[in-house]
């Protein structure tokens, strides 16, 4: 069995699916995709996602404001309000971005910090998102002390000094269809690297779909085309990059 430990149903094209995110979460489970972690990348979206999935016992949520939607100062009071419902198991997507908004610097730090405080406070893991901002990242990861809650680096693309220095922090790091692109032979040897007890897989459904899906809508199922190319990097089977990602997803969420 598989989790996706990072997708956003809320964004998907239902019209694809005959306007029924029931049929996506069906989807998956043919696939033997038993649980998938919703994220959300802003507050404002927030109540509508978690009405959207409510009727899904299989569909666990994040809570949390993307670095990308720095348009003001997050809430940190409707952060904490929001990411305290019991459906939600972790807080974020959180992190820094200076890939695409190096300009909103100065509010992405802040935002991260503030989401940092609100998961110790709750006791939940965060989700990061983190591009182009690796020291920082971790600067913030050491000075707030998240070690104590912990989490995931999500669909992460940075180099394996990263990648060591936030498994040291006792982070997660996940690995998204883009392991699978051909022109992501750096990732593959990071992949290579990473534990066996410290590794997930996602989708980060809609967006970048996995080969041999690539120009499609992602899915929660194309999850397993990750695993697939997952245990051929690291010589394992996909039945044990199911079971080690599953047992790593619930070790972490205490599930």
């Amino acid at each position: 069995m598989f989790i996706d430990s990072h997708c956003h149903l809320d964004r998907l094209n239902l019209s694809l699916y005959d306007d029924n995110l029931a049929n996506v979460v069906q989807a998956a489970k043919d696939a033997k995709v038993n649980k998938l972690l919703c994220v959300s990348v802003t507050l404002k979206d927030f109540p509508a996602m978690a009405e959207k999935t409510k009727g899904f016992d299989n569909v666990l949520l994040s809570c949390g404001m993307h670095p990308l939607n720095q348009e003001d100062e997050v809430n940190i009071e409707q952060l904490r309000m929001l990411a305290d419902d019991p459906a939600v198991i972790a807080v974020g997507e959180t992190g820094l971005d200076y890939h695409y908004a190096p300009e909103t610097k100065k509010l992405q730090l802040d935002s991260f910090k503030k989401h940092i405080q609100v998961a110790k406070e709750l006791n939940k893991p965060l989700i990061i998102h983190t591009r182009s901002a690796q020291q920082d990242t971790l600067d913030l990861l050491r000075s707030e002390e998240a070690k104590d809650v912990g989490g995931i680096l999500h669909c992460f693309t940075e180099s394996w000094d990263m990648a060591k220095q936030a498994l040291d922090l006792g982070f997660y790091i996940s690995f998204s269809g883009i392991v699978t692109f051909k022109n992501a032979s750096a990732l593959r040897e990071v992949a290579k690297l990473v534990p066996n007890d410290k590794f997930l897989i996602e989708t980060d459904a809609p967006y970048l779909a996995p080969v041999p899906h690539r120009g499609k809508e992602n899915q929660p199922a194309y999850v397993v085309e990750v695993a697939k190319h997952l245990a051929s990097i690291r010589g394992q089977s996909v039945e044990t990059i199911a079971q080690l990602s599953t047992d790593n997803f619930n070790r972490l969420f205490k599930l």
